[in-house]
């Protein structure tokens, strides 16, 4: 038995940032291989914009390693956490989404979920099956286990109280709603970023007060996004998703800073621990080129989610487009037919999912990062006069032929 607790404390432990409480982990852990009792480890998912990123998927991956070793995978879709939006890390309350737009989001994570996980051994919940079902007396019975003063210890709602920045009563909920997942399924160990620690440590509180065995809790890093500088956001518009283009993925890939080469490898890839120290000697070897390195990983990462030969076709249209400055062989179309003359530019580039949201678009134009027909659209609120065969482009590496 020690020598399979070994083996998977390692894997488990691999890329962690801490394990809370340790002790009581590894006999968690201890008990699940003696009993041959699988643990329930839970991560939830808010769908508050479409598609998965590779930060989705540190955690994502950290779950393939659970279910690989035999545990149960629990994933919560937040259908109703998302109507508050978690405030871990934020500066302001998140502006709120209607319940179709947060179904419409869900169903793109619910088909991406199983580019990484086997969906045969996965529990899905939305928890809403639980919180639709819910009283306004069981609400305040829930909300009565917390006190201000506890919530006003997380680091973001304190900055934002002490600097007199609105904190809206939901937003005080959305942890105690977290924690409340963790009850409704009987979780074991729960996943999460290292800024979701507070609420990932309050689930174990709740579970106790609910008579629930507490979980235990495993935190993970934060994926920097492609400027090098902000964690990867589908609002901030520095992400890579997973169901992206090929050669898209490639390029953004080709884009990241030299320094995020190696989190990028240890973090977004399923290499070996040895694989990882081989690229550490490299990228600290001056004579390497760390562009080699970094093709070296989109090539990965394409080859991830798609495969051996696609990578390739990436890496030969990528030279084709940036290193010797040629449109791409091929490009994705889209049928502006249903226009009819012009069309908001803004609403073009969403529609074509060009873009993930009108505030990339905005952000985007007001850059210089959208040009039409090789010439730059600089207004954000200007309309476009359509033409069959007309050449969208946006940033360095999203292209698009208008079908009119």
């Amino acid at each position: 038995m020690q020598k399979e607790f070994e083996h998977q404390w390692q894997i488990i432990s691999r890329g962690a940032v801490e394990l809370l409480p340790e002790g009581e982990f590894a006999e968690r852990l201890k008990e699940s291989i003696k009993k041959s009792k699988p643990l329930r480890v839970k991560q939830g998912f808010d769908p508050t914009a479409p598609d998965i990123h590779l930060g989705h998927t540190v955690g994502i991956r950290k779950l393939r390693q659970f279910q690989d070793l035999g545990h149960k995978i629990v994933l919560i879709v937040g259908d109703y956490t998302a109507l508050v939006g978690d405030p871990s890390g934020r500066s302001a309350t998140r502006p709120q989404l209607s319940y179709d737009q947060i179904m419409t989001n869900a169903e793109t994570y619910q088909k991406q979920f199983f580019k990484i996980l086997d969906k045969s051994k996965t529990e899905v919940h939305f928890n809403g099956e639980w919180f639709a079902k819910m009283s306004f007396q069981e609400v305040l019975q829930l909300a009565a286990r917390f006190t201000v003063a506890r919530i006003l210890e997380r680091d973001d709602f304190d900055k934002r109280f002490k600097a007199g920045n609105p904190i809206s009563i939901h937003e005080l909920i959305y942890p105690l709603m977290q924690a409340y997942d963790s009850v409704a399924i009987t979780a074991d160990v729960e996943i999460g970023a290292t800024e979701q620690k507070f609420n990932l440590l309050t689930g174990r509180e709740i579970q106790q007060d609910y008579n629930v065995r507490p979980q235990v809790v495993l935190t993970l890093p934060i994926l920097v996004g492609v400027d090098g500088h902000q964690r990867m956001s589908k609002s901030i518009g520095n992400y890579i998703g997973i169901d992206e283009p090929p050669g898209e993925i490639f390029g953004k890939v080709m884009s990241i800073p030299d320094s995020l080469i190696y989190s990028y490898y240890e973090l977004a890839t399923d290499i070996s621990s040895k694989q990882l120290a081989g690229i550490k000697a490299k990228l600290d070897d001056a004579s390497v080129n760390p562009m080699e390195i970094k093709k070296e990983l989109a090539g990965e990462l394409v080859r991830m989610y798609y495969d051996g030969d696609v990578a390739e076709r990436a890496q030969k249209e990528f030279t084709r487009v940036f290193s010797d400055g040629k449109m791409p062989d091929e490009m994705p179309e889209f049928d502006c037919k249903a226009y009819g003359e012009q069309v908001w530019i803004v609403q073009l580039l969403t529609d074509s999912r060009l873009v993930a949201s009108r505030g990339e678009a905005r952000r985007l134009i007001r850059g210089g990062g959208v040009t039409i027909d090789g010439e730059k659209y600089a207004d954000e609120n200007g309309t476009v006069r359509l033409k069959n065969g007309m050449l969208v482009k946006v940033g360095k590496r999203r292209f698009l032929k208008l079908v009119c």
